[in-house]
């Protein structure tokens, strides 16, 4: 997919699940992908959460999940273990590691407000938006995603999409552009192409941090 989209390495972060049994030649591709100037952020630990038992996590499994939203599957204090030793994995293995975490699925589960101080990860990226763990705030940015391998999941992203597209465009902000590795054979991938073509500018998560840049919302 890297190759084929032809982009600009920066703009492009790498979302790392470090529970996969990464092998050392894996390692070292992922190394070579740092170096040229991908970022690479945490993004859970095994990517596959527990058979769904409430009714949300249901929902959200058959609407955007399947088994992944990894969070869902644990209390604050194992969402907080699993982040910290996500964060720690990079460092054994000799990787910066973004600011930057996405929990599988941008769903974080059971954290509130209260635990944004145990965290290792100053971002966190959810369908709503990023949100800043040391300020409290929250920068609402449009979202597209195109893991549409099924029919409905189809209908249900082209939908999803076009309404972020236009309120993106309607309030002039930034669209953040989620992409999953087999999205080129899936039901929209003829959507892809199309999308990026039309980017302007890319930005740096690690703007974030600049005050000036977007309006926030303090949670």
């Amino acid at each position: 997919m890297l190759a084929s989209l032809s982009l600009p390495a920066q703009a492009v972060t790498l979302l790392v699940v470090p529970g996969r049994h990464w092998s050392r030649d894996d390692l070292v591709w992922l190394r070579g992908l740092q170096q040229v100037g991908h970022p690479l952020a945490g993004h859970g630990w095994i990517h596959q959460c527990q058979p769904p038992v409430t009714l949300y996590h249901k929902l959200h499994s058959a609407l955007l999940s399947r088994q992944v939203a990894e969070h869902l599957s644990f209390s604050a204090d194992g969402v907080i273990q699993l982040m910290n030793d996500c964060h720690g994995w990079f460092a054994e293995q000799g990787l910066s590691v973004s600011p930057l975490y996405v929990p599988p699925a941008w769903a974080l589960g059971s954290l509130r407000p209260e635990h944004y101080h145990q965290l290792p990860f100053r971002y966190l990226e959810t369908l709503a938006g990023v949100l800043d763990t040391q300020s409290g705030t929250l920068t609402r940015l449009p979202l597209v995603g195109f893991e549409a391998d099924t029919v409905f999941r189809a209908w249900f992203l082209k939908l999803f999409n076009g309404y972020n597209v236009a309120r993106a465009k309607a309030q002039q902000m930034p669209v953040r552009i989620g992409l999953h590795p087999f999205d080129l054979s899936s039901h929209l991938a003829s959507q892809i192409p199309n999308l990026i073509a039309r980017v302007t500018e890319f930005h740096d998560y690690a703007a974030l941090g600049d005050p000036e840049w977007l309006p926030r919302q303090l949670l």
